[in-house]
């Protein structure tokens, strides 16, 4: 079973994430995973400001998957992360003792499905018979599973390939795909031959929502509560002065070129790949749509949707366990 947001790309890269995790912590260190996506968090990480407001000493790692975020979580490694809403709903499955915290962000079109031009496609009906990778088990593969069974396309009808990030952007360059549902920095050069065929935006109008969240160790929060509350006001100040003025985030900002510096993304691309993702205030994060209820039944309808197309073998009646809402009220005030 693969238990990815980013895909799983092989027991070596968990081996090295898990052992540079383990020094780490030996050295006093809090280790915190993600996913090095070009958002304002990045920025507020890379500065100091999230480990000033926390107190704490993090060290922060790039994952390639949320399988491998939620070994090294499990192991008690990694104490604090980011995980997408489909690898979330296996873990809660699976028992993991993680809670999520808050929203990280809402997928808009920084996951979309990219045709290659000249394939003829121009409606999901049109993937038929064609070759169509992304990462299975990520939020991009249930993203895609939405898009098709909206269109009443049989999943069997199309020759879903796995392929990690990397694995796509060289199967693209040699025309052994035909579309590929995936996130930058891929999804950029992608679109330098391909047209953006639907966005998980449109997926989630259809019934399909993705997101990325922040979830935590239970005990390490229970005994970090301040911490963790400075941690939440600090990602929600980085988030704020990008939805106060996203037009002062240019190339040439300090912002843009810290997000650029830390996720190895060109400054160039980044103004524009921010506007895929919806950042939500922390306020807002409580609102019944949302925190407040919303996402513990977007989980349960997730893990529903994966044990339907065998990714799971069974689900919980409930997913409110794995979602809190304490240390998120707590830092509104």
């Amino acid at each position: 079973m693969t238990v990815s947001r980013r895909a799983f790309v092989g027991g070596a890269l968990v081996a090295a994430g898990l052992a540079a995790a383990t020094r780490a912590r030996a050295a006093g260190s809090i280790i915190a995973a993600t996913f090095g996506d070009p958002v304002p968090t990045q920025w507020a990480a890379h500065d100091g400001t999230l480990a000033k407001a926390s107190g704490w000493d993090l060290q922060w790692r790039t994952f390639n998957s949320g399988a491998d975020v939620i070994a090294a979580m499990a192991s008690g490694d990694v104490k604090i992360g980011e995980l997408g809403s489909s690898p979330l709903a296996i873990a809660a499955t699976q028992g993991v003792d993680i809670e999520m915290f808050m929203i990280d962000y809402v997928i808009g079109t920084s996951e979309s499905l990219i045709v290659r031009n000249g394939t003829g496609i121009k409606t999901l009906a049109d993937l038929k018979g064609k070759r169509v990778a992304t990462p299975v088990g990520s939020t991009s593969h249930f993203s895609l599973m939405g898009a098709l069974q909206h269109a009443n396309v049989p999943a069997n009808d199309v020759q879903i390939m796995s392929m990690p990030p990397n694995q796509i952007a060289a199967a693209w360059s040699q025309d052994a795909i035909d579309a590929a549902f995936i996130w930058p920095p891929v999804q950029t050069e992608l679109l330098k031959n391909g047209t953006r065929l639907v966005g998980a935006d449109t997926v989630a109008s259809w019934g399909f929502p993705t997101f990325n969240a922040w979830v935590v160790n239970r005990d390490f929060a229970k005994a970090n509560r301040a911490g963790l509350i400075g941690f939440i006001r600090a990602v929600n100040e980085a988030n704020a002065a990008y939805l106060k003025n996203p037009a002062a985030w240019t190339p040439a900002s300090a912002q843009v070129k810290a997000i650029a510096a830390a996720t190895g993304a060109a400054p160039e691309q980044v103004p524009d790949v921010i506007q895929g993702y919806q950042f939500l205030p922390i306020a807002e994060q409580l609102q019944p749509q949302w925190m407040g209820g919303g996402i513990a039944k977007t989980l349960k309808a997730t893990a529903d949707f994966l044990k339907s197309v065998n990714r799971l073998d069974h689900v919980l009646p409930s997913y409110a366990d794995a979602v809190t809402t304490a240390y998120l009220k707590e830092a509104v005030g």
